[in-house]
């Protein structure tokens, strides 16, 4: 038996989630702060760290708004007292935010508001740009302060400086969209509009809803389903749209760019609920698909089949229907753990996956037990509920996972570290297998993402290493406060900051 040590490279293995974004326009006056409140709870799952809304009232003075954030969880940081404070607004927008080590702050909390000569700037943001080093530097050399070490607050400044050189608010953003390389879902505010944008290549999802009178842009339709909103449409690769005067003004043009459509499969693995339906491809219905190709391409003789809580269910029911194995729930998950006050340590017997996570013994006694997962990133998660699973009494673990082996870092807002933190690429299949103590392992073929996604346009390069535009030359993670911080053997390892 392996002997592990549980401390904070445990917390930190496998995915994270990403950033939501959401904001509400009411045209006939209503307080929008509640559906905004209760559709980032809905969104809660893409970012636990922080979150904040900013509202205003488009009946009231100009350009003046209310912002609520801080870190923790929605019901964490909106208390009935500070919720109240928001005084209410029939125009505004809400983000909750995953973050890398060293960029959880108060500071870097969305949205980010600001006040320039043209009024005010509510913005929120889903993605990762990749020149930010630079576009962060020419702001600079013209005199901008920052206040964060986000590139959210990059793209909210360009967005201000080419607001005065023209007409409207969305002009200036499709003038900003021509310097922005990467991946980035916005959501904007200005005093009597509101504003949707998506990069060219459609990395992030964004999508628009309607409820009444209210109009709506939301990161999933799940959000919307929780506001009672109908879904419109999806906002497409590069198009901005304009909510104002009671109607949906959309324009593709104005971007000047093109891109090769890539959608993140990640959405349809892991980090998108299976409620939602992004791009027109249902995320169950995707990931019934990857457990069912997994029973198909890695059969194995057992007695139940089973999912680590919550992407890896849907596919073990998918490859329950394949196989003909029995489906079963083998693990309790804590759905109060949310932002622990203390982490378990190297000497601690408490482990962080236990904390989350528990076997039943009853479900797997005896048994032999296909377990699906979503990803291995170093595989320590992955080692030790393989342990879990033996601990209580499973007979075999056959460990399926429905994505294929990381190979390459991300650079578009996944939190998928540098090569040589990755399992994949310091050992092969058979020493993997070894690794994490499965009686057999199988990964999802790249050659089965098609399938899996219906046919959408997708960006693979985390598998395969095509990357649709270039890589960075330089660290894009944002620890601008810290560049001391960078090393020169790792100086370009991806860290989210969305």
């Amino acid at each position: 038996m392996r002997d592990f040590c549980f401390d904070t490279e445990l917390e930190n293995d496998g995915l994270h989630e990403e950033c939501g974004v959401f904001g509400a326009y009411d045209f006939d006056g209503n307080d929008v702060a509640p559906a905004i409140y209760y559709g980032l709870f809905a969104l809660q799952h893409r970012g636990q760290e922080s979150c904040g809304i900013a509202v205003s009232d488009t009946a009231g003075p100009k350009g003046r708004v209310r912002t609520v954030k801080g870190m923790g969880l929605v019901h964490e940081v909106f208390t009935e007292e500070t919720f109240a404070s928001l005084g209410g607004g029939n125009i505004g927008v809400g983000h909750v935010r995953y973050s890398t080590a060293g960029g959880s702050s108060r500071e870097n909390a969305q949205p980010l508001v600001l006040n320039y000569i043209k009024g005010t700037l509510a913005l929120a943001h889903n993605g990762n740009l990749v020149n930010t080093p630079q576009l962060r530097r020419e702001l600079e050399h013209d005199g901008a302060i920052f206040q964060t070490t986000i590139d959210s607050e990059v793209i909210a400044y360009h967005i201000a400086r080419a607001r005065v050189k023209t007409k409207t608010v969305e002009e200036a953003v499709a003038l900003a969209m021509k310097k922005l390389k990467g991946a980035y879902s916005l959501v904007i505010m200005s005093p009597r509009k509101l504003i949707g944008a998506r990069d060219p290549f459609g990395f992030r999802p964004l999508c628009i809803g309607r409820r009444d009178n209210t109009f709506i842009l939301s990161s999933e339709t799940a959000a919307l389903e929780t506001v009672g909103a109908e879904f419109v449409r999806d906002v497409q690769p590069g198009e901005i749209v304009t909510i104002r005067d009671g109607e949906i003004h959309s324009d593709t043009s104005m971007c000047g760019q093109s891109g090769r459509i890539s959608h993140c499969i990640f959405e349809y693995i892991y980090f998108a609920r299976p409620d939602s339906t992004l791009d027109g491809v249902n995320v169950y219905r995707s990931r019934i698909a990857a457990g069912r190709f997994l029973a198909q391409d890695y059969p194995v003789e057992a007695d139940l089949v089973t999912g680590v809580p919550e992407s890896g269910t849907v596919a073990a029911l998918g490859y329950s229907m394949e196989s003909g194995i029995p489906y079963g729930t083998a693990f309790v998950k804590n759905s109060y753990v949310g932002r622990t006050f203390i982490k378990p340590g190297q000497k601690s017997r408490e482990s962080s996956v236990r904390v989350k996570l528990n076997v039943m013994k009853e479900a797997v006694q005896g048994k032999r037990v296909v377990m699906i997962d979503d990803s291995i990133v170093r595989g320590t998660t992955s080692a030790r509920i393989v342990t879990m699973l033996r601990e209580a009494g499973a007979k075999e673990v056959h460990v399926r996972i429905s994505a294929p082996p990381f190979l390459h870092p991300c650079y578009f807002g996944t939190d998928i570290p540098s090569e040589d933190q990755l399992l994949a690429n310091k050992k092969t299949l058979e020493e993997i297998r070894r690794y994490i103590g499965a009686d057999t392992l199988g990964y999802l073929g790249v050659e089965r993402l098609d399938a899996m996604a219906e046919g959408l346009p997708l960006c693979t390069a985390c598998f395969t290493g095509d990357y649709p535009l270039d890589p960075p030359t330089e660290d894009i993670r944002g620890e601008f406060a810290d560049k001391e911080y960078f090393s020169k053997e790792e100086p370009f390892r991806c860290m989210r900051n969305i």
